[in-house]
């Protein structure tokens, strides 16, 4: 054996290494041989300046780092922020909304810059061409695409490709997080959708009594003998809810004073007493505060888009675009004759989603009791 036989080949080290995210060395964006640099001057191309590029690389860099950052942030807030009541909703909307809005401007700022600042500009003429795709035309198509992707800097600027990346990554498990939420059947969200349903009428007192009626503002509790003329309209509230906006959305009441001949069958006579109607003072529309009265036809107004509904016959619907009545709410007597609350609403009180939303429970009830 010879001395050459015995010599172990060596690794070259002037091959370059090849970096996660980019070709092969010696190849280009499409696998074909070497593209050429465009660093020539070519009519009707504008090269950047490098002083400027490397400064605007920096700012892209940072872009796409801000992006990564947010995205984290949007997955952590999804964890963090629950929804188990309307103002955690508020806090976990506000937190994935901002934190998505910064991750895609970030990513779209660093985009723009990336084009206007690194890359080249162009001066081109368009002509009318076939539109049958010859090989030529293919070939024409694979060079620009070198031509553009080495352009870009992708290959030659590692920074901008690296924090690409890195901002794209977390980006990809965004809508993984949004659709989780499809069957929200053991999310904290369908526990909030049903206490939606419900109002604070349902509660008792810290006694176990149920909730008198106080007027709206003042606080006063109503006593029965005190609202009797017919015709009267007050707008009431639950006691111990005055000041809770959450409560109030949903509970806020109108009571109206009825001769006993002027009542229909609409109205459920042992939810009512001595003429006395309550009924949900919000819209079955939008949920805008039906609070306008007319004391001779009997008609509740809203007045944000004209639905009118007739108090004496069950506050039905007798025009305009609310789709179903105003939620009529069970009222009595306490033993002092204070009005109060039998219960809660029957049916959930606001706009008509809910008419559609307790059908959709309905069966996901009895398919679960199957």
């Amino acid at each position: 054996m010879t001395d050459n036989e015995h010599e172990i080949e060596q690794p070259d080290e002037r091959v370059p290494k090849r970096v996660i995210g980019t070709p092969a060395p010696g190849t280009s964006m499409l696998g074909a041989a070497e593209a050429a640099e465009i660093d020539q001057d070519v009519p009707g191309v504008t090269l950047p300046d490098e002083a400027k590029a490397r400064k605007a690389e920096k700012i892209v860099a940072l872009c796409f780092t801000i992006t990564f950052l947010a995205a984290i942030a949007f997955i952590i807030s999804y964890v963090y922020f629950q929804v188990g009541s309307p103002e955690a909703t508020g806090n976990s909307n506000l937190a994935l909304g901002g934190t998505l809005t910064v991750a895609i401007l970030g990513l779209a700022v660093g985009i723009v810059i990336w084009v206007r600042q690194i890359m080249p500009k162009y001066s081109l003429v368009q002509e009318r061409h076939p539109m049958a795709s010859e090989e030529s035309a293919r070939e024409v198509v694979a060079d620009t695409f070198v031509q553009g992707a080495n352009e870009s800097g992708f290959v030659k600027r590692k920074l901008l490709r690296r924090t690409l990346l890195l901002a794209a990554a977390p980006l990809g498990l965004v809508p993984l997080v949004l659709l989780r939420d499809l069957d929200n059947s053991e999310m904290p969200g369908a526990k909030f959708n049903d206490e939606l349903r419900h109002s604070v009428w349902g509660n008792k007192t810290k006694e176990g009594k149920p909730l008198r009626l106080v007027v709206e503002g003042t606080g006063q509790p109503i006593r029965a003998a005190d609202f009797n003329s017919p015709g009267g309209i007050l707008s009431v509230v639950p006691e111990g809810y005055q000041h809770d906006l959450t409560a109030l959305a949903k509970a806020t009441l109108i009571l109206i004073k009825f001769r006993p001949e002027e009542i229909k069958s609409g109205v459920r006579q042992n939810w009512t007493h001595d003429g006395i109607v309550a009924y949900s003072k919000i819209c079955t529309h939008v949920g805008c505060p039906a609070a306008l009265y007319e004391q001779n036809t009997h008609h509740i107004l809203c007045p944000c888009h004209q639905s009118t509904f007739d108090a004496a016959d069950g506050a039905k619907v007798i025009f305009g675009p609310a789709a179903r009545p105003l939620p009529q709410l069970p009222i009595a007597v306490d033993p002092e004759g204070y009005l109060i609350a039998q219960g809660d609403f029957e049916v959930p009180p606001g706009p008509s989603y809910w008419e559609r939303g307790d059908a959709e429970a309905e069966a996901r009830s009895k398919g679960g009791q199957a």
